[in-house]
């Protein structure tokens, strides 16, 4: 059900020799771009007669409006099952917990008398926020993107997810009363590539953003990589993907599960074990063949992500090795089930979310550790981070010098100028003083 690749034996590479040995799944953004960029500048020429039409298009839904009307929300948030409304509040409530301690303070550094720096952080203006709703519906990612956002200060927060036949043309129902329940009351019903050039370009029901969020397929990744430039964006989100880094002390119960909860993500979806131990390796391959029968989504989903290319068993000699493993591979999640799970976690350098030990699987990351699940795919981790406040500020250093202040570095400033042939910068330090060069400088 699941290949392997053994990299015993032999030192590991170095670098991208070593990340091109890894199961990846294969996601051409390029590819896509070309597709989306028609349907793009048609929502900039028409804007919501051009997203009616796409929803009839795609989703087979006839709508008279985008923008879902309160009286939904409100309706969306009433009808909700208790137990799912107690369960999304409690998710809620740990990610502010966790968010607000993200909040960054204006900072004043004194340079020299009279010279200071301040950087002082300032929330983008407004925010397009997308929740996918094809395969799934997630109302998790509706809270991942909007706590964040809401923490940092933003002024202005609007949300789209797909019209959905089955429910008259709005978005998902959990999705309306998520957002009703973060006083979210600017929501569309519009997916993918279309959502994207909604909020880039406005339309005649949606202001433009300065910033869109939020996970999606590859038309959302395309969209995303369309617009940059316009707007600010969070990432260009792939397939999902889990590692696994264990040893033989982990439950291979416990390994094939966490496996399987992120393959029934989608067919592309990533699951990787590293491992030192062979013996684990083939407990976790018959834990896998009874807990896959035993779900949903097992032929669509399940199935096509664990025989695909992106995901794979890889035997390393030692743990030591593994850690060089993943942190090459850069996983969106990553789980530390080893001996000392706590050590080894500390030394990863690479991962959008790390799991320490059996009692932190991913899947109390996408609901309800605190933490966010909107994470870097396809190796960005290895430069990128997940989402959060910080995503939505902006620094702005503030220089307030006094005269005294200038002229002591002013002959620096004219040095500096000139040696990039810049003189105009040099004189225009030159203009507020006498200029004469002081002695000994």
């Amino acid at each position: 059900m699941i290949s392997r690749i053994d990299l015993r034996g032999d030192a590991l590479p170095e670098g991208p020799a070593l990340r091109d040995l890894l199961p990846r799944a294969d996601f051409d953004v390029s590819a896509a771009l070309e597709k989306v960029r028609p349907i793009c500048e048609d929502v900039h020429h028409r804007g919501d007669a051009a997203l009616i039409d796409f929803a009839r298009r795609f989703d087979g839904v006839e709508l008279d409006r985008v923008r879902v009307p309160a009286e939904a929300l409100a309706r969306a948030l009433d009808e909700l099952d208790p137990a799912v409304r107690a369960a999304l509040e409690e998710s809620v409530r740990r990610a502010r917990l966790v968010h607000r301690a993200q909040r960054r303070t204006t900072h004043t550094t004194q340079v020299v008398p009279g010279g200071t720096v301040t950087e002082k952080w300032v929330p983008v203006d407004r925010v397009g926020l997308y929740a996918p709703g094809g395969r799934s519906v997630y109302p998790s990612s509706v809270i991942m993107n909007v706590v964040p956002a809401q923490e940092a200060g933003v002024p202005s927060i609007a949300l789209a997810s797909p019209a959905q036949a089955e429910f008259g043309g709005l978005p998902h129902p959990t999705i309306l009363a998520a957002c009703a329940l973060l006083g979210v009351d600017e929501v569309y019903a519009a997916g993918g590539a279309t959502a994207v050039a909604m909020f880039a370009y406005g339309t005649e029901s949606c202001p433009p953003a300065n910033m869109v969020t939020g996970p999606g397929n590859i038309w959302v990744a395309a969209a995303k990589r369309y617009f940059t430039g316009r707007i600010g964006i969070d990432a260009e989100a792939g397939p999902t993907e889990i590692a696994v880094l264990a040893d033989a002390t982990a439950d291979p119960a416990h390994v094939a599960a966490d496996l399987i909860s992120q393959a029934e993500h989608d067919p592309l979806a990533a699951a990787v074990l590293v491992t030192d131990s062979a013996g684990l390796a083939d407990a976790v391959e018959r834990e896998l063949e009874p807990q896959v029968a035993a779900t949903k989504h097992v032929e669509d989903r399940i199935v096509p992500a664990l025989k695909g290319e992106q995901s794979a068993i890889v035997l390393v000699d030692s743990v030591e090795a593994g850690l060089k493993v993943v942190d090459a591979y850069g996983a969106e999640h990553l789980e530390i089930q080893t001996a000392d799970a706590a050590e080894v976690a500390g030394r990863v350098r690479n991962a959008g979310a790390v799991f320490i030990g059996p009692w932190a699987p991913v899947s109390l990351g996408d609901y309800a550790a605190g933490s966010n699940h909107v994470l870097p795919t396809g190796g960005c981790a290895c430069h990128s981070s997940g989402l959060s406040v910080q995503s939505f500020l902006r620094g702005i250093h503030i220089v307030d010098y006094t005269r005294d202040a200038l002229a002591e570095v002013a002959h620096h400033v004219v040095t500096l100028a000139e040696a990039e042939d810049l003189p105009a910068h040099g004189a225009a330090v030159k203009a507020r003083f006498d200029w004469k060069v002081p002695e000994g400088k």
